[in-house]
């Protein structure tokens, strides 16, 4: 009885594994620079509504990669998915995809907005710099959640030089974690 259970178990993993492979992380490139600098200035403005401190921070950040309306799909094997725009004083530089998978206990849909802050000008050239940028790997990052208390700004340089904020979501899914979360540049269309 055990092993068929296992066995199960298994196949339902492999359904699932199998599920999230076959997601359109690659339909969302369908959307023109226009559309992402419409949703980047969206986001920006919900930033500064929803998190306490959002000018100070954007004024003090080197650059700011703002990833709107990313995606997060999960039932034990999960995937995240979005695209953005990288501004430095305020103008795009540079269109961004990012993505992530992963497994463990999870379920369900969450929908929400990133603002990335990079703090020093190193920081933010090693983003900008490389082929493919891992959250975790290049660089550590503080994740600060808008539904809670922010810290000062030199509290957040302390602690890392690159800053994201979660804001806006939409939808039921435990935290988000940047670790693993790989961004690579798109073409511009």
């Amino acid at each position: 009885m055990i092993k068929k259970a296992a066995a199960g178990f298994r196949a339902l993993l492999a359904v699932l594994a199998l599920s999230f492979s076959l997601l359109p992380m690659d339909a969302a490139h369908a959307k023109g620079v226009k559309e992402i600098d419409a949703s980047v200035d969206a986001a920006l403005q919900g930033f500064k509504k929803e998190v306490k401190g959002a000018s100070e921070y954007l004024a003090a950040a080197k650059g700011v990669l703002v990833m709107p309306d990313v995606k997060k799909v999960g039932f034990v094997v999960g995937a995240q998915w979005g695209e953005g725009a990288l501004r430095v004083d305020g103008k795009t530089v540079d269109y961004y995809k990012m993505e992530a998978g992963s497994a463990g206990f999870q379920a369900g849909y969450q929908k929400a907005n990133f603002v990335f802050l990079f703090l020093t000008q190193e920081a933010l050239d090693s983003f900008h710099n490389s082929n493919g940028w891992s959250a975790g790997a290049e660089a550590g990052i503080t994740v600060v959640d808008a539904s809670t208390p922010s810290a000062s700004l030199d509290t957040l340089k302390a602690k890392s030089s690159v800053v994201a904020f979660a804001f806006g979501k939409e939808g039921l899914m435990g935290g988000w974690s940047a670790k693993g979360t790989k961004f690579t540049k798109l073409k511009a269309k």
